[in-house]
């Protein structure tokens, strides 16, 4: 359970996950000593897991994005995990969420141009004999609230 300090300090540390520890401290109004305490013990409880960068996907040649929407027949867990584990290893990759309904993945994508986004649905994905289905949707922005509040209980 977080309290109203745990949330303020994460609330902090999510517009800038880089802030010193003074600078979190001052902006909730405690000591230095207790927002390292309370920080320390949010990544211990596993609520923060690490930071991470993010990265201008064109800026490094990977301008185009999809969600690809994959079915596995049969879908017994050996080919789940085995799918989820290969796919989710691929360079291209960006994000995989095993999902219910009509399809087993949605796999985030990002790729230098459009040639290069058929062959990895083509010769990767078809390629494998547990995939029976793929569809595929062309991302023209992808927006993310980084910023996400703790519920109460």
């Amino acid at each position: 359970m977080l309290d109203e300090l745990d949330t303020a300090i994460l609330r902090e540390l999510q517009t800038d996950a880089r802030r010193t520890n003074r600078d979190v401290a001052a902006a909730v109004g405690v000591s230095p000593t207790t927002a390292l305490d309370r920080t320390r013990a949010l990544r211990e409880r596993g609520v923060i897991r690490g930071a991470t960068l993010d990265v201008d996907l064109p800026a490094i040649g990977r301008p185009v994005q999809a969600l690809i929407a994959v079915r596995i027949r049969p879908p017994s867990r050996r080919n789940i995990e085995a799918f989820r584990n290969w796919v989710s290893a691929l360079p291209d990759t960006l994000g995989v969420f095993v999902t219910s309904g009509s399809e087993d993945f949605l796999i985030h994508v990002a790729v230098p141009d459009n040639e290069s986004l058929y062959a990895f649905v083509i010769d990767r994905l078809t390629e494998r004999p547990e995939v029976a289905d793929v569809r595929t949707s062309v991302v023209y922005e992808h927006l993310r609230n980084d910023r996400i509040r703790p519920v109460r209980s």
